[in-house]
């Protein structure tokens, strides 16, 4: 797909281009605000937000499959019940987890349930301007994000009779992390492929792009607009917004330490992020003794923390795995969707069109992040995490503390 990794990879060829092609006129022409393509969603409890935001994805989405039902259930905002309470009880404490960037709440479609058999009252949000259309991020803003996450952060603290953590994928950990930063009744962070600093280069030009450059890859030119679950090709606005939120990640945390109990997990093949600055973070940043991160990869250079690092192979011959990815860590191989017999394969795997063309045919394929190659090899995205129930084990135990 045209998602994160590969569009992030064009960022810098697109901007070339785009600021030779632009002028003083053209910036001060695109410096207005335009016309919200995203409705905005005016209550702030979970239910009434939820029914709305379902009542707008029927309205405004672009459907993929002939199973509306099931696409409307995939991306929009979910809540899972704790196991074995009293229905007439509030629930003990809460998680509410945030998607990344093209991305719709499917993203916890395997982390949800886990979290609730450890008690939680889970729930997901949907961004603004996600599970429509790309064309609704053409002018969404990180303003609007932080609302979202922040009146339902609200709502559960109003809905749970003790602590509320947070959780979030990427642009979502980003958005956790302020929340988490601001207020300090939160109980700690779930934090998958945190998008604190991207590993693309000159990423700083793209809330200059977006003005004068709408699209680095128009839908429909290399990959579909979307598949049932997510974006396949994102506006450079929501490239700006990213940046944005994570230039505030990055502000927070050079500014003070996080002493909540946080969970990480990063792959050291990230073609989208900067591993080895998630790796620093954790170690001198994350203070919390109970704190773990699992890094996907080799032991990586820089390890001073063995204790509360955890690391594993990602090269597992045995799945046919090359290397770890981006997306991948969040989805059991048992999903549906993106798992290991899942009815998804994502072949735009580069940017070589026979290769993605020889993957779509294949039988049986190889599995890695964006752009790795190897002869003699088929690469897909690789979508599951075979470790998937192992990591959620880890995760259980950072959420509860010392035992």
């Amino acid at each position: 797909m045209m998602d994160d990794a590969n569009a992030r990879r064009h960022f810098w060829r697109g901007t070339r281009g785009a600021i030779a092609a632009s002028s003083l006129g053209c910036l001060l022409a695109a410096s207005g605000m335009a016309q919200s393509r995203t409705s905005q969603l005016e209550t702030t409890g979970f239910a009434g937000y939820q029914e709305q935001s379902f009542a707008l994805l029927r309205s405004r989405r672009i459907f993929q499959s002939d199973d509306r039902a099931a696409e409307l259930v995939w991306n929009g905002p979910g809540e899972w019940r704790p196991v074995s309470r009293d229905a007439h009880q509030p629930p003990e404490k809460g998680i509410l987890l945030v998607h990344g960037l093209g991305d719709s709440p499917w993203s916890f479609h395997d982390l949800a349930p886990e979290l609730a058999r450890e008690g939680f009252l889970v729930r997901t949000v949907l961004l603004p301007g996600h599970g429509t259309k790309p064309d609704d991020l053409l002018d969404v803003t990180l303003e609007q994000w932080r609302r979202v996450v922040q009146e339902q952060v609200a709502a559960m603290q109003q809905d749970v009779s003790g602590p509320v953590f947070l959780g979030g994928f990427s642009t979502g950990a980003n958005l956790a992390l302020e929340v988490a930063y601001s207020h300090p009744e939160i109980a700690g962070l779930v934090l998958v492929s945190p998008g604190f600093r991207t590993s693309v280069p000159l990423g700083w030009l793209a809330p200059l792009v977006a003005r004068i450059r709408p699209w680095l890859v128009t839908p429909g030119d290399r990959a579909p607009a979307q598949n049932v679950v997510r974006y396949m090709t994102t506006p450079t606005n929501g490239f700006a917004q990213f940046y944005r939120s994570a230039q505030a990640a990055q502000r927070l945390l050079r500014e003070r330490t996080y002493d909540k109990p946080v969970f990480m997990a990063v792959a050291q093949h990230d073609s989208v992020l900067d591993a080895k600055y998630l790796l620093d973070v954790f170690q001198r940043r994350f203070i919390n003794p109970h704190s773990r991160m699992v890094w996907y990869g080799s032991a990586p250079v820089g390890l001073s923390d063995p204790a509360r690092v955890i690391v594993r192979e990602d090269k597992l011959v045995q799945h046919r795995i090359s290397q770890f990815s981006h997306m991948g860590l969040l989805f059991s191989p048992s999903n549906p969707l993106y798992g290991s017999g899942g009815s998804v394969r994502i072949c735009l795997n580069s940017l070589d069109r026979d290769a993605t063309r020889e993957c779509e045919q294949s039988r049986q394929v190889w599995y890695s992040d964006w752009g790795y190659q190897e002869e003699g090899k088929i690469h897909a995205r690789l979508t599951f995490n075979p470790y998937f129930d192992w990591q959620a084990s880890v995760m259980a135990s950072v959420l509860a503390g010392p035992q």
